[in-house]
């Protein structure tokens, strides 16, 4: 963590590299993504409830983490020269948690709209748009490197279990259950 720290500050393009990928992890511009993306299936009508999945997984992963936090009470990382600052507690990385199960709803939402050809360069995209954003808080030096481990855990269980509810929810409708290589709702492919 200390040279990844002292060779971010002798290279202030990495900085601000990393500064930007940080801010694609951060609560403000997340929910800004989040209520379009809620707001445009609302809009379609019939895939209401991929609103109520983006919502819930959203807002209530936003709650997890902060009990999560409050439960552990980590201080973050002590740095000589700090390059960034970040409020609250330490563990679990926030940002991180946040991009693994906000990325990961969005992407389960909208895979039905990629060609299927796309779909795993897709999942791709995400995992290393969640690995650059960790790598972005260490390098900033906010989290130590088991604050962004455990914000991907936490944040891909939380992903789980609402895929898992949310197929619960499909069956009892009488649809079949989620495969969530072909998205939430692959029926949005036919609409």
């Amino acid at each position: 963590a200390n040279h990844l720290h002292g060779w971010v500050l002798s290279h202030p393009w990495v900085e601000t590299a990393m500064r930007v990928m940080s801010f694609l992890g951060s609560p403000p511009w997340f929910y800004l993504l989040l209520g379009s993306a809620a707001l445009f299936w609302w809009f379609r009508g019939a895939h209401r409830r991929l609103t109520v999945f983006l919502l819930t997984t959203g807002l209530v992963g936003g709650l997890v983490d902060t009990l999560v936090k409050v439960a552990v009470d980590r201080e973050r990382p002590s740095l000589v020269h700090p390059i960034a600052t970040a409020h609250g507690k330490s563990f679990p990385s926030g940002h991180t948690m946040l991009a693994t199960y906000g990325y990961g709803a969005l992407l389960l939402t909208f895979l039905p709209l990629l060609p299927r050809r796309l779909h795993r360069p897709a999942i791709g995209a995400w995992l290393a748009t969640v690995a650059l954003i960790a790598f972005s808080r260490l390098g900033l030096g906010v989290h130590y490197i088991s604050d962004v481990l455990g914000g991907f855990v936490l944040g891909l269980a939380w992903l789980v279990a609402m895929t898992a509810a949310f197929s619960i929810w499909r069956v009892e409708r009488g649809r079949p259950a989620v495969e969530p290589t072909e998205g939430l709702e692959p029926e949005v492919a036919r609409d």
